[in-house]
């Protein structure tokens, strides 16, 4: 948790400032996935907030930069998606900036913007300025 933690909050854009408490709740509510390197250091994490029924939304999904450019990331997504708690949904979302093309290698698809609406709040609204 400290490692993720440490990434989610200091290196990752979508995540900045997030306070451990906060993520320790997501996480508690997400199926969580962890890959790990043959000497048990971790490499990558994702998670998966679902019903477990009808839809997934794929989160907070890297791989630490010394585990990266082997097509782990993909195999760790793929892991996800497959999961037997998870295979049947009929709708998954994400969001990304920049890994678009990593994603439509296993078949997703830009959405449908008319459609899809979203609301946020500045993470400064929520977790103060540090």
């Amino acid at each position: 948790m400290d490692r993720v933690h440490r990434f989610l909050s200091r290196d990752a854009y979508w995540s900045t400032g997030i306070p451990r408490d906060v993520l320790e709740t997501a996480f508690e509510n997400s199926l969580c996935f962890g890959l790990y390197a043959p000497g048990g250091e971790q490499a990558g994490f994702c998670r998966v907030i679902t019903d477990r029924a009808t839809y997934g939304y794929l989160a907070d999904v890297f791989l630490f930069a010394e585990h990266r450019g082997r097509g782990l990331g993909l195999w760790l997504v793929q892991c996800a998606v497959d999961h037997p708690e998870l295979c049947g949904l009929r709708s998954w979302q994400l969001g990304t900036r920049d890994a678009h093309g990593i994603y439509e290698r296993l078949g997703w698809r830009t959405a449908d913007p008319r459609r899809w609406m979203a609301h946020t709040v500045a993470p400064s609204d929520i977790y103060g300025d540090g």
